[in-house]
């Protein structure tokens, strides 16, 4: 049995992750923040799932799980590794705390270097270890290609992991080590009940207030996305196809992206200033 962990287990794309990943037969450690959480996990997915007890900027507390997996595989390789943990800090860049900044980034860029470094000896960077080497899947979003208003923070940690990647996938050839991306767009989980994160009123000293309630509506339209366990079958894929790619894009809504994509970027500039009200330039 194939053995993979998951970051950020708790909800929404890591909970469907783990799901898919044991319905597919495979044994899967995820990770929380909260007891509770994985003794819930643990009761609906049965013995295939072992709760990981960690916050991925923890270097102790993450070291301390890669041991324990590396207890359990008895010598055997991991096969993979999912970087799913991650938050998204709402609000324009001109007035975001630098703590919120700090914080988008600890969690979304350091965290998964911090992953990484623990469970890489698992997944073959020991090359003692019985079994093919593992893989790696990084989850990004569409966001790190193209990045929106007030979305600043989220979108560099996203632009970050993309380059991250690169590199990383690079340098863990000599390992045998693959990295895959990949890149979610809107997806229906509890993240999007958080639109009220983006409160106008935090911001109404600013140019920006009259702006912002209309991007939190647009933010909370993502309820109307595709189901997560979607993900969770591209991260099945990822994890088991003899030649994966290197990147999986997955959005309900591809010509668009494909659209915001291939268009300059100073008309994309034109298109999301109109939809906000504000001065053409």
């Amino acid at each position: 049995m194939k053995t993979v962990v998951v970051t950020g287990a708790s909800t929404g794309i890591g909970e469907a992750t783990a799901r898919v990943l044991i319905r597919r037969g495979m044994r899967v450690f995820g990770s929380v923040r909260k007891q509770a959480d994985g003794a819930r996990l643990a009761r609906e997915l049965g013995d295939q799932f072992v709760p990981l007890i960690f916050d991925v900027t923890d270097e102790a507390a993450v070291t301390a799980a890669a041991g324990a997996v590396g207890a359990a595989l008895n010598g055997e390789t991991l096969a993979g590794l999912v970087n799913n943990a991650g938050i998204a800090v709402p609000g324009p860049l001109l007035h975001l705390p630098i703590a919120d900044f700090r914080k988008q980034l600890e969690v979304n860029l350091t965290g998964q270097l911090i992953a990484t470094q623990a469970f890489a000896p698992l997944l073959g960077a020991d090359h003692g270890r019985r079994g093919a080497p593992g893989r790696i899947v990084m989850m990004s979003s569409i966001g790190g290609r193209n990045a929106s208003p007030f979305m600043g923070a989220y979108a560099t940690s996203k632009f970050g992991l993309e380059g991250f990647s690169e590199s990383l996938r690079r340098e863990l050839m000599v390992h045998g080590i693959d990295v895959i991306i990949i890149a979610p767009g809107a997806i229906a989980t509890p993240i999007w009940d958080k639109a009220d994160a983006l409160d106008p009123a935090a911001f109404a000293h600013t140019a920006y207030a009259p702006a912002m309630t209309l991007a939190k509506e647009w933010i909370a339209n993502g309820r109307k996305g595709l189901p997560p366990e979607t993900i969770g079958e591209t991260v099945y894929t990822a994890l088991t196809a003899r030649k994966p790619k290197f990147r999986y894009t997955v959005t309900p809504a591809p010509l668009q992206f494909f659209m915001m994509r291939r268009l300059p970027k100073r008309t994309v500039d034109r298109i999301i200033a109109k939809r906000l009200g504000w001065p053409r330039r």
